[in-house]
């Protein structure tokens, strides 16, 4: 009996599910979110990793960095987020000014200048709106959005987590 590995790009978590089948035709749902239809991923020890070989990497300011501190700096993180006053620009620099300092991830200049003046007071809409186009990248020029949106592009960076359960697809 065949096991077949699903991706939910809700949860960024590979799934394990034993098949009675050789090549099923139903999709599971994500046992986490219960988003519908998650996509079949190759399963691991079937693709070779190329992590290191890719010579983009030298311009990744994600590569090298260590993805368990990572995770761990998140979830730290997401926990803070949920009692943030989202009406206080304060708090919000202050968040992302620790998403930095606690995975070593630089920022560019553009995302800097909008955390002090964030961290001054100003309206992040307000902020947004001068620099424009500088916030695309969190790692090149700065981020556009809020430090959960910046979580949530490092998190895709990183290679998706694996739940150890092995689930039952029917």
């Amino acid at each position: 009996m065949p096991i077949y590995e699903f991706y939910c790009p809700d949860c960024h978590m590979l799934f394990s599910f034993l098949s009675r089948r050789v090549d099923p035709a139903r999709r599971p749902d994500c046992p986490r979110c219960g988003r519908p239809d998650l996509e079949r991923r190759p399963s691991t020890f079937a693709v070779g990793s190329r992590r290191g070989e890719d010579e983009s990497d030298a311009d990744d300011p994600l590569a090298g960095l260590d993805e368990q501190r990572v995770e761990q700096a998140l979830a730290t993180l997401e926990r803070e987020a949920g009692s943030l006053d989202e009406e206080d620009p304060r708090q919000a620099a202050r968040l992302m000014r620790r998403l930095t300092e606690m995975t070593g991830l630089p920022l560019g200049e553009a995302m800097e200048e909008a955390l002090r003046r964030m961290e001054a007071g100003e309206d992040p809409e307000e902020v947004e709106e001068q620099l424009g186009d500088a916030l695309e990248d969190p790692f090149d020029d700065g981020a556009r959005g809020t430090p959960r949106r910046i979580a949530d592009i490092v998190r895709r960076r990183l290679p998706p987590r694996v739940d150890p359960k092995l689930y039952e697809l029917s």
